[in-house]
């Protein structure tokens, strides 16, 4: 990979779908989901580290979380660690990472990566980001990878795009981020629509020139203060542009508008790992799709996901298709079709200060 090749790994969510594990003082990226022995983020480290190497990766997350990837990552140099100092969603995160990485290497190429995928096939993913990133750069254009729907899933942004034979890189003809399900069906049914997997691939001059022409509010800000992004000022200044920054989404900020957009069509086993359906799919199930973590003992129950801490029994009876999530105080009993409105409970939640500490 060319020394001016970047990875940015935005590990500042919270993972509200993923309550009452994920909290705000310690998210899921920062979990042993999988049951690996490392953390989603340490994973995500490891699958870039053979690529680009320590010194080319950078990891921007939220202020409170600084000890958190600090212990997980200790070869990671504090100084590569971009820290906000409030959630504003993905938009003012890129931003932030590409105006610093302008800085220190003006032709950079930059791959984004959040900290919580799940990637099966490592090998031909490292693959593909090599090719993203020369794709970006030849064709200065933001470059997204596409995965093949299998569901039709709101929670996803949905890509149609322009075939061109003999090319892996393709236009993006439409962009829409999560969509009705009527609409989400009629776009899987068409069988021309890719998941907008989250990964994004770009130059700095290419991001900082598509943020300049639909985000120019934001984008001022970042501009304004350009020289203060460095050195004993940085916070300072950060707190100002996060203080006025609005919070959005890269995918409606950019992605719905921009016209020099190109997407990769990818197989190589990939999962958000955005909610506890997408965890239920990955792990093993018992003879009638029920996922148990934990000790549980089921009777005619069928296709669920059971997940107890540490030295709890729970005896399932008689029940289909449902999340049962228990931690040491909270306990979430939800149906599958209806993950999405898992974070709608936990805003509920945010409403009544009488259950903050659950949050």
């Amino acid at each position: 990979m060319a020394s001016k090749d970047f990875a940015v790994i935005m590990a500042g969510g919270i993972g509200s779908r993923f309550w009452p594990l994920s909290r705000h003082a310690h998210p899921k990226q920062f979990h042993d989901i999988l049951g690996t022995g490392q953390s989603l983020l340490q994973t995500t480290w490891h699958r870039l580290l053979p690529l680009l190497g320590k010194d080319n990766i950078r990891v921007v997350t939220h202020i409170d979380y600084l000890p958190l990837v600090q212990a997980q990552l200790p070869d990671l140099d504090p100084a590569h660690i971009l820290t906000e100092p409030m959630g504003r969603n993905t938009a003012p995160c890129i931003a932030y990472a590409t105006w610093h990485l302008a800085l220190q290497s003006p032709d950079a190429a930059i791959a984004v990566c959040p900290a919580d995928h799940f990637i099966q096939h490592e090998d031909i993913y490292r693959q593909m980001v090599k090719q993203a990133l020369e794709a970006c750069r030849s064709r200065k254009a933001i470059v997204t990878m596409g995965i093949q729907p299998v569901r039709p899933d709101t929670g996803y942004g949905y890509i149609q795009y322009i075939e061109e034979p003999g090319e892996r890189c393709y236009p993006v003809k439409t962009f829409t981020e999560k969509p009705s399900l009527e609409m989400a069906r009629t776009f899987v049914e068409s069988g021309e629509f890719v998941w907008n997997s989250g990964m994004f691939f770009f130059t700095a001059e290419v991001m900082q020139r598509e943020l300049r022409r639909h985000m120019p509010d934001m984008a001022e800000l970042f501009d304004s203060r350009t020289s203060r992004l460095q050195g004993k000022d940085r916070d300072a200044a950060l707190a100002e542009i996060y203080s006025r920054c609005p919070a959005i989404s890269i995918d409606y900020g950019v992605m719905e508008k921009a016209e020099e957009v190109y997407v990769m069509p990818a197989d190589f086993g990939w999962s958000d790992l955005g909610t506890w359906t997408s965890l239920h799919a990955l792990q093993p199930k018992d003879s009638v799709g029920n996922v148990v973590n934990g000790k549980a003992r089921l009777y005619d129950a069928k296709g669920n996901m059971v997940q107890l801490p540490k030295g709890k029994l729970a005896i399932v009876k008689g029940v289909q298709g449902l999340f049962i999530v228990d931690t040491e105080d909270a306990l979430l009993i939800c149906p599958m079709d209806q993950e999405q409105e898992v974070r709608d409970i936990v805003q509920d939640l945010k409403q009544d200060k009488k259950n903050s500490r659950y949050l």
